[in-house]
């Protein structure tokens, strides 16, 4: 039986319901390029800027890439010598990462998870420092439409994570408390939104760039993946 205390999940979108490495790396490297505008050096400096090793695509842990947002990405890639400038960027980049959901790696079967979820009395959210038409063409990719109660990009207007309002627009909402939401996500940031805005429960995930060393303290559950976060919402 779930317990009585968690009526609301609120799931971060990249290294949790979409596996990160998979799913990224090649759209990182295409922004890269993007932004290098075909120089090869600069993209791979571009690249170890975001936190994405060239060799291996494997993006480091709290990183640029990992947790920060498009316009965060587009101003550290500008001071670097993009020529291109951070409004431009930042219009080119979100629009690479959109049409990125159409090539997302699930980590499971989103719909049947989040059927399961809703049937057992539960509202859904997503809060991505994607942005906010990213997050809708993932929803309508994977028929989520009707199992997710909100959404919230870096640019809905909620603050940008490790800021709690995301977490606050989502339980306003909904109509819960914070304390009645878990929080699930792959990155301090994620953990740390919880922490600020008082979420009852905090679950990481290691689908993206977290580890079990960089996470551990910061969450009350760390799990392979979403597949047995109902293991951790019932007792």
């Amino acid at each position: 039986m779930r317990s009585p205390s968690i009526k609301g999940v609120l799931f971060d979108k990249d290294g949790t319901l979409v596996d990160y490495h998979r799913t990224w790396s090649p759209i990182n490297r295409a922004a890269a390029a993007l932004a290098a505008c075909g120089d090869p050096v600069l993209a791979e400096r571009l690249l170890d800027i975001g936190g994405m090793s060239s060799a291996t695509g494997i993006t480091r842990p709290d990183s640029l890439f990992a947790a920060g947002n498009t316009v965060e990405i587009a101003q550290a890639w500008s001071e670097a010598g993009c020529s291109i400038g951070v409004r431009a960027l930042t219009e080119a980049l979100d629009r690479l990462f959109v049409d990125g959901a159409e090539t997302s790696v699930p980590v499971t079967n989103l719909s049947h998870l989040l059927t399961r979820l809703q049937e057992s009395g539960l509202v859904i959210g997503i809060a991505s420092s994607d942005s906010q038409a990213a997050i809708h063409k993932l929803v309508d990719r994977f028929a989520l439409r009707d199992l997710v109660d909100f959404i919230a990009g870096y640019d809905s207007g909620y603050g940008t994570k490790p800021e709690p309002g995301m977490l606050l627009a989502f339980c306003k909402a909904v109509g819960i408390d914070p304390a009645e939401t878990a929080v699930v996500g792959d990155n301090l940031h994620d953990m740390n939104m919880a922490a600020a805005g008082g979420a009852g429960l905090r679950i990481a995930v290691l689908t993206g760039t977290g580890t079990r060393e960089t996470l551990g303290v910061s969450c009350n559950f760390c799990l392979p993946s979403i597949e047995t976060i109902e293991s951790v919402l019932k007792r």
